[in-house]
C-alpha cells in the first residue's frame, strides 16, 4: 500500500500542477468559463444573489482556484501538511467532480476547461479523470501513515509559499500582456478566414421532419415525403435529432466586424492587401487607468498611413473614449469604428484592450495594452 500510496501522491500532485500552470497561463480563460456556470445556476434560481456575486467576481474567483490548485499539486509532492493538504485535495475533488458531471449530464455546458484552451477534452473524459481522481484522494485521506515531508517544515512551507508566488506572478503577468502561450483560434500566424470554415471532415447532424397540417378541425402529423393535399392547412413544422454530428462547427465561429450603418464588412476588411490594425476593446468602463498608448498609436497609424479599425461591443462608449482625447482631435475623422459581438471579443481580446497586426485575414502580431510602446 506503501508503493500504491506514492504513486497516487506523485501523480497526482504533478497533475495538479500541470492543470494549474496550463489555467494560470490564461485565467481569463476560466473566469469565463466559470461565468457559464453562475449564469445557469441563476436562471435556474440556485442562490441567484450568491451565483450573481461570483458572477462579478469570476476573475479573481478564477485566479484563486488556479493558486491553490498548483499549491495543493506542490504541498502533496512536498508531503506538506499531509492531513490539511489531504482534506483540500477532497475538497477540490468533490467540487471538480460536481462541475464535470453537471456538464456531462445536463449538456447546459458545452466543456468544463479543466485544462483551459490548450488540451480541450470531452465532459465524459473530464468526468471520467475527476472521478479517479477523487478515488484517489480518499485513497491518501486514509494513508496518511505512508506520506512523509521531503524537506524540513520551513524548506517545505518555503517551497510552497514560492509556489503560491510564482502562480499569482504568472497570472498577473499575462493579464497585461496576453497569454505567454497562445493556445485560441486567433493566435499569431492563424488565417481567421480559413478558420471560419467549416471543417472538411465535418459530419452534419441529421434530422427527421414532421409536418403538421390541419382539416376539418383535426390536426395530423406527415412525413416530408408524404404532405398531404391542398385541402389541408399547414400548422406547424417537427424538427427531431436522429444523428448527432462531428466536428461540425468551425474553429473560429459568429467572428463578423459591423460597420455603424449595419452592414457586415468581416470579408472585406479581412481582405484588406495592405498591412493594418485591429484594435480590440473588450470593456470600455473597465480600461486601464492612468494610460494613453492607444492615443499613440492611432496617431504613430496615421503617420505611417497604416488603416487602424476600433472594434468593441460598446461602440458608443468606444467613440466617446477617443472622441473626448484632445490629442486625437486632427484625426477624428480619420477613426473607424466597427461593432463585433462581446462573446467573441472575450477571446479575441483577453487583454483590454489588445492590438492586432493583420495582413489580411492572417494574424501577424498581438499586444496586450501594456506592450503597445513596442509596436512601432
Amino acid at each position: 500500500m506503501k508503493t500504491i500510496t506514492l504513486f497516487i501522491r506523485i501523480f497526482t500532485g504533478i497533475l495538479f500542477i500541470f492543470s494549474g500552470i496550463v489555467k494560470a497561463i490564461d485565467p481569463r480563460g476560466l473566469a469565463y468559463k466559470m461565468q457559464e456556470f453562475f449564469e445557469v445556476w441563476t436562471s435556474a434560481g440556485f442562490l441567484p444573489k450568491l451565483m450573481t456575486a461570483l458572477h462579478n467576481n469570476a476573475l479573481p474567483f478564477s485566479i484563486a482556484m488556479i493558486t491553490l490548485e498548483v499549491m495543493v499539486g506542490v504541498a502533496l509532492l512536498l508531503g506538506y501538511k499531509k492531513q490539511i493538504t489531504s482534506c483540500i485535495l477532497l475538497l477540490l475533488m468533490l467540487f471538480f467532480t460536481f462541475l464535470t458531471a453537471f456538464v456531462l449530464f445536463t449538456g447546459k455546458i458545452r466543456a468544463c476547461g479543466c485544462f483551459g484552451d490548450c488540451i480541450p477534452l470531452t465532459p465524459i473524459q473530464t468526468f471520467t479523470k475527476d472521478i479517479i481522481l477523487l478515488l484517489f484522494a480518499v485513497v491518501l485521506l486514509f494513508n496518511l501513515k505512508y506520506i512523509t515531508p521531503v524537506a524540513k517544515p520551513f524548506l517545505n512551507t518555503l517551497y510552497v509559499l514560492l509556489a503560491v508566488i510564482l502562480t499569482f506572478w504568472l497570472q498577473t503577468y499575462v493579464l497585461k500582456n496576453l497569454p505567454i502561450i497562445d493556445c485560441l483560434p486567433y493566435k499569431k500566424g492563424n488565417n481567421i478566414i480559413e478558420l471560419r470554415k467549416m471543417p472538411a471532415n465535418a459530419i452534419q447532424d441529421k434530422y427527421s421532419f414532421m409536418f403538421v397540417y390541419e382539416k376539418n378541425g383535426k390536426q395530423q402529423e406527415f412525413e416530408a415525403d408524404k404532405t398531404p393535399d391542398s385541402t389541408w392547412t399547414f400548422i406547424d413544422r417537427k424538427q427531431t435529432l436522429i444523428q448527432k454530428g462531428s466536428n461540425n462547427v468551425p474553429l473560429i465561429n459568429d467572428y463578423s466586424l459591423t460597420t455603424l450603418s449595419g452592414t457586415d464588412t468581416t470579408n472585406d476588411i479581412l481582405n484588406t492587401k495592405e498591412p493594418y490594425y485591429l484594435l480590440y476593446i473588450n470593456d470600455v468602463e473597465n480600461y486601464p487607468r492612468n494610460w494613453n498608448e492607444d492615443a499613440t498609436i492611432l496617431l504613430e497609424a496615421n503617420k505611417t498611413n497604416k488603416k487602424i479599425f476600433i472594434v468593441s461591443a460598446q461602440v458608443s462608449k468606444a467613440q466617446q473614449h477617443f472622441y473626448d482625447m484632445s490629442i486625437l482631435k486632427p484625426i477624428h475623422e480619420k477613426l473607424i469604428f466597427l461593432s463585433c459581438d462581446v462573446t467573441v471579443l472575450k477571446t479575441v481580446a483577453r487583454v483590454n484592450p489588445t492590438l492586432y497586426l493583420m495582413q489580411g485575414p492572417i494574424v501577424k502580431n498581438k499586444w496586450g495594452y501594456n506592450n503597445f510602446g513596442k509596436v512601432f
